[in-house]
């Protein structure tokens, strides 16, 4: 009977707890969800979907299978971040001082996820804006892989973006680093034994070709800047024209006048 009665008073005792507990997490749960909700509105309605869109994050989103767009995926983040403060306050009232150690770590790694999705956001938005500019650029070199130099900037700037990402969130950093250094390293190589070794004629070829074209189209330049200057001149009025050769110098004199 005494060992009865010490379990159903410890019982006893726990049952408030466990009601904190629940009522806690009940009430985390809605407060996640009305926050996801209003984050999300706000984001489509300064039109964060269409930033998404141009820098690549929203179709990262579409291949997560996620079921929502780029504003209802930075929506859950914040639901779940709310939901792990109500769990830590949750079980330090039921008790539980380990466990809400745990996921206090993880409530404090989160800020990292979401400074990596807007390095991410950043990274595509960068590494578009350098693919357009590399593309103009080669197409007004006369370069015939435009598309390809574009490609490849924008694979670089891309794969910048993500180590950057990693370091922030902290995985495997030095993994990551030490094979990002690795392909840099082994690109730059290749390229220097490819020109070195078997391409200085090509590469040779290549740069007079780019200097010849730049001659052209500076020649070009300064002829279109000249008649410029000259159609402004007369616009103006301050164009000097040269004197007409008159053959008859008496022709219209008045004949009272002499010779």
């Amino acid at each position: 009977m005494t060992s009865l009665a010490a379990a159903l008073a410890l019982l006893f005792s726990a049952i408030p707890k466990i009601l904190g507990f629940a009522v806690i997490v009940i009430v985390g749960w809605l407060i996640a969800s009305v926050f996801a909700k209003a984050v999300a509105a706000v984001l489509r309605t300064i039109r964060f979907n269409e930033l998404a869109e141009r820098s690549g994050f929203a179709e990262f989103v579409r291949k997560m299978g996620m079921g929502t767009d780029s504003s209802g995926m930075i929506g859950i983040v914040v639901k779940w971040f709310i939901r792990l403060i109500a769990l830590v306050v949750a079980f330090d009232a039921l008790g539980l001082p380990a466990v809400s150690d745990v996921l206090r770590q993880l409530l404090l790694w989160l800020p990292n996820v979401v400074v990596a999705l807007v390095v991410l956001v950043i990274g595509g938005l960068a590494a578009r804006a350098l693919s357009n500019l590399v593309r103009g650029a080669a197409a007004e070199g006369g370069l015939g892989n435009a598309d390809f130099l574009a490609k490849l900037a924008s694979v670089m700037v891309w794969a910048f973006a993500i180590v950057v990402a990693v370091n922030q969130i902290g995985i495997a950093t030095t993994l990551v680093n030490t094979l990002f250094m690795a392909f840099v390293g082994a690109l730059a190589l290749g390229m220097g034994l490819a020109f070195g070794l078997g391409g200085r004629e090509t590469a040779g070829e290549i740069v007079r070709n780019w200097y010849g074209k730049a001659q052209q189209k500076s020649g070009q330049i300064a002829r279109s800047a000249d008649a410029m200057e000259r159609r402004a001149a007369e616009n103006a009025g301050t164009f000097q024209r040269p004197p007409q050769f008159n053959p008859n110098p008496s022709a219209g004199r008045h004949p009272s006048e002499g010779g």
